[in-house]
């Protein structure tokens, strides 16, 4: 772990907002505001509460509720096809799985994490993406939390858009109904409560790009770290 002010997990304000921040419920610019905030506060939570190896963060204090009846993945933006995929339509598409690292910034790892779900191509099929498309928007329902990857780096082998964790649905902390995964980066580019993709011509910052945190987040060769 790098002494870094970027990385909240590791900085002595966390201990001025555990007590009460993460249970605020904020809106619009009140909500980004206090968000880094909320988030250091879960962090702090989070690795004093580990669960399996894992150490559940959040942006906002809450986790958000996934009703399986009503959730929808919208997939828009530069595509020939937007599509608005129901819970059953994404596990009806040909499942994918794999076994791989996770790593968070903060400095600790899960081995052999069993992931399920779908592989990008099997949506980018789907949709068709525009000659000019080069990266995907991700958004997920805890809001401001979003992020981005480009297309070429979500058509590696073991990028996935996961919704089973150990042979199980995941759970709400670890992102129910889907999130992002891609074992070569760190854990915050993996957008967790996932209901919108967006192709974009530019790849654009996501919540924690726009608080200091690198935009490839490469294991071991970013924010500060060197292999």
């Amino acid at each position: 772990m790098q002494a870094d002010q970027r990385h909240y997990g590791r900085r002595g304000f966390l201990l001025l907002v555990a007590g009460g921040l993460s249970s605020l419920a904020w809106a619009g610019p009140a909500s980004r505001l206090l968000s880094p905030l909320t988030s250091a506060g879960s962090q702090l939570l989070g690795d004093l509460l580990p669960v399996g190896g894992w150490r559940i963060y959040t942006i906002s204090g809450t986790m958000p509720l996934f009703d399986p009846s009503s959730w929808r993945l919208e997939i828009d933006g530069l595509v020939k096809h937007p599509h608005s995929l129901s819970y059953d339509e994404l596990r009806a598409l040909p499942k994918a799985e794999q076994i791989s690292t996770f790593h968070c910034v903060t400095g600790w790892t899960v081995n052999n994490v069993h992931w399920a779900g779908v592989r990008f191509q099997q949506l980018f099929d789907l949709v068709q993406p525009l000659p000019s498309a080069t990266a995907v928007r991700f958004v997920s329902a805890e809001h401001p939390y979003e992020d981005s990857l480009t297309l070429d780096q979500l058509r590696f082998p073991d990028a996935m858009l996961a919704y089973e964790l150990g042979g199980e649905p995941l759970s709400r902390p670890h992102g129910a109904p889907a999130r992002v995964v891609l074992p070569e980066m760190y854990g915050y580019k993996g957008v967790k409560w996932l209901t919108r993709m967006e192709l974009v011509e530019r790849q654009p910052e996501g919540y924690w790009e726009q608080n200091g945190y690198d935009q490839d987040a490469w294991v071991g060769r970013s924010n500060g770290y060197h292999s």
